[in-house]
C-alpha cells in the first residue's frame, strides 16, 4: 500500500500502533530483540505480554531503568561489532532507526518461523523535519528488497505518509519460513 497512512496518533512511551496492530505474530514466551531499543517501550510492551526480552543501544543511562525488564545489552552497534552473534530471536523489532550496514544482520537474527517488526522513516520525511539526511531514510522498497534478500515471507506492508505529527515512513512485517506448525504460521492462518 502506499499514499496516505493514517493511524492514531503516537504518544510517547507507547509502543508504535504498528508494532501493536502485529504483535499477535508473537506468542508469550517468545525470545524478541528490540534494536536501538532507546526508552524501551516496544521492550515494555513485549515484556508485559510475556516475552523473554532483549534490548540493545548504544545510551546506557537510558536503557539502565529497563534491566528489571529484560536483558540490557549496551553497545555501539555501528562502530563496534555485533554484540548478538550467533543468537537468534522469534521476533526482532525495530523502530525509528536505519543503520543500512545492519539489515542483514538484523535479518539474519531471526528464528525459523521469526517475525521481523521494521517501522522507520523514508525519503520525503525531510519535508516534515528530522530525519532529513537521505542516509538515515528508507528509499522506495528498501524493507521490500531487503525481505527478499534475506529470504522472508512479507506479511505487510506500508509506505507513505503518517499525521500527528506528520512523517513519512515504511514498515514491514515479514516472518522467516518454518516448519509447519509453527506458531507464526498459525497465528497467519487464523
Amino acid at each position: 500500500m502506499s499514499g496516505p497512512l493514517l493511524p492514531p496518533p503516537a504518544r510517547p512511551g507507547v509502543a508504535s500502533a504498528w508494532v501493536q496492530r502485529w504483535s499477535h505474530l508473537v506468542p508469550a514466551g517468545a525470545r524478541v530483540l528490540d534494536v536501538a531499543c532507546g526508552s524501551g517501550r516496544h521492550l515494555r510492551w513485549f515484556a508485559q505480554r510475556g516475552c523473554q526480552v532483549t534490548g540493545v543501544d548504544r545510551d546506557a543511562a537510558a536503557v539502565e531503568p529497563l534491566r528489571p525488564l529484560a536483558e540490557i545489552i549496551v553497545a555501539d552497534i555501528e562502530c563496534g561489532p555485533w554484540p548478538l552473534a550467533g543468537r537468534r530471536f522469534d521476533a526482532v523489532v525495530v523502530t525509528n532507526y536505519l543503520w543500512r550496514a545492519l539489515l542483514p544482520t538484523v535479518a539474519g537474527s531471526l528464528a525459523d518461523g521469526g517475525v521481523l517488526l521494521y517501522e522507520t522513516f523514508s525519503l520525503g520525511n525531510e519535508r516534515y523535519g528530522r530525519p532529513s539526511n537521505p542516509d538515515f531514510l528508507l528509499r522506495p522498497g528498501e524493507l521490500l528488497a531487503l525481505a527478499a534478500e534475506a529470504g522472508l515471507q512479507v506479511v505487510a506492508y506500508e509506505n507513505g505518509l503518517l499525521h500527528e505529527p506528520q512523517r513519512c515512513v515504511q514498515r514491514l512485517v515479514a516472518v522467516r519460513p518454518a516448519a509447519a506448525g509453527s506458531a507464526v504460521l498459525h497465528a497467519l492462518q487464523n
